[in-house]
């Protein structure tokens, strides 16, 4: 009796991301997106000289940091979170929260500069965004976020910047 039971668990942990992935959801990841920047064609290797063996993990590796690491988590100055390796403007510092996940969370970031995807790594799927220039990956998007929009942009704090409002913004790299 035990074995069948296992069988069916396993048959059923099979197919439940098909059954997800074919939900008929409104999420950021079935949203349309129209990119409004050009991407880059460069590969991630050249990018290893560029940021820290921390962030470059992060971004091209797509490890996550331990949550509450990142100083960024308490930044509430008025400014702009740039990507750590591109210098792309991705999230304005009015569209951060506190979510106590332990990772800076935006309710949205700057229109047409993130790409989002599935992703089955922690077998649900989820929806993982990387910026739209370089393809860093910056974390995930959940519909647990505050209103109107519901969304939480949870983000790696090593893969992003904080540019104060005071200072100009750094010219694109490339």
């Amino acid at each position: 009796m035990k074995r069948r039971a296992i069988l069916q668990s396993l048959a059923t942990l099979t197919v439940l991301p098909l059954i997800s992935a074919c939900s008929g959801g409104k999420t950021a990841a079935n949203t349309p997106t129209v990119i409004t920047v050009q991407p880059l064609d460069k590969p991630h290797e050249e990018w290893r000289g560029l940021v820290s063996p921390a962030a470059y993990r992060v971004l091209f590796e797509e490890e996550t940091e331990p949550p509450g690491s990142s100083p960024l988590n308490r930044e509430d100055r008025e400014g702009t979170f740039i990507c750590a390796a591109c210098y792309l403007p991705l999230f304005d510092s009015a569209n951060k929260f506190e979510s106590g996940t332990g990772w800076p969370s935006f309710t949205q970031p700057i229109a047409g500069h993130m790409e989002t995807r599935r992703d089955f790594k922690m077998i649900l799927p989820r929806t993982e965004y990387h910026c739209a220039r370089c393809g860093g990956h910056q974390g995930h998007v959940f519909k647990d976020g505050p209103p109107p929009r519901g969304e939480r942009w949870c983000n790696n704090g090593l893969a992003l910047r904080f540019v104060p409002k005071s200072e100009k913004l750094p010219a694109l790299r490339g």
